[in-house]
Parts: C-alpha cells; structure tokens; sequence
C-alpha cells in the first residue's frame, strides 16, 4: 500500500482538499474470480482507514455511507476488474464530498440484478440508494477506469 500526504479539508478555504489517496496492488486473475483474501484485507483496512480520516475531518458524520461505498467500490474493481493495482480517493470540494475507485481497466460499472437467495450482487444498487438518499450521484468515467460517487456535505458536520 501506498499512502500519499493528504490535505485537511478546511471551512475557510471552501473545504476543499484530500481526504485520503491510497493505491495497493492487488493479485491479476481473470475477471469474475473471487480475490485472494490478501486483496479482500485490503478492502477492509481502506474502510477503516477512511473512517478514521472523516473523523479527523470532522465529517465523522458521513463514515457509516462513505465507508459502505468505500468498500463496495473497490470489491466491485477487484472482482470484476482484472486490475492489478487499485487506487481509492476521498475529496471535499466545498460542499461536495467525491470517492474514487480507479483500477484502470476499461468497463461500466453496472448494477448487477440478484434475486432473495444471491450473495451477491447488490452493491451498486445501494451505492446508488445511498448517493441518492445523501443528494449526490454515482457514475463511471468515460473509460471506465474509475468509478466514481459524489455525497452532499451535511450543513451542520464542522471541520
């Protein structure tokens, strides 16, 4: 993993700034196979890393969405992607707060149809009901090498 300086967000200068960045290697396979569980920690430690930088922020607020999209995002880029590194940033821009996943292979991100008995499935789905429940939206880059998810900012977080 690597981690690069990061930038406080700040009220005073129209909070803008990093979050976080962060890039790891992940294992190639082919598309569609389920990642090793090196890759599937790092899932794990990117969640819990993100949280950790809200709270610093003073956007604890919003971890529980963020870090939920957080880990669909990036366990959507490395079942489907057959990428072998995978980098996720978390960016405020004035009201905006903006996550993401980039695996720098060409595809859509497309919500996936799962029945009551599926494991699986489901998570662009509710990246979307949680974009859309905190006023933003979610998208792929004309790529397709990133996807992307974009947060209103509560009136009342304080950084």
């Amino acid at each position: 993993m690597t981690t690069t300086a990061v930038q406080t967000p700040r009220a005073a200068t129209g909070r803008a700034g990093d979050v976080m960045s962060e890039c790891f290697k992940v294992t190639r396979r082919p598309r569609g196979t389920k990642p090793p569980a090196d890759d599937t920690y790092r899932v794990a430690a990117m969640r819990r890393i993100a949280a950790a930088r809200l709270r610093y922020c003073g956007l604890g607020a919003m971890a529980d969405d963020v870090t939920l999209i957080v880990s669909e995002l990036l366990t959507n880029a490395l079942i489907h992607s057959g990428a072998t590194e995978v980098s996720l940033r978390i960016t405020v821009d004035g009201d905006t707060l903006r996550i993401a996943v980039r695996d720098g292979m060409p595809g859509r991100a497309q919500p996936g149809t799962a029945d009551a008995e599926a494991e699986s499935g489901r998570g662009l789905t509710l990246v979307d009901a949680l974009a859309r429940e905190n006023g933003g939206a979610w998208g792929t880059s004309d790529a397709g090498a990133e996807t992307w998810c974009s947060l209103t900012v509560p009136c009342g977080e304080q950084q």
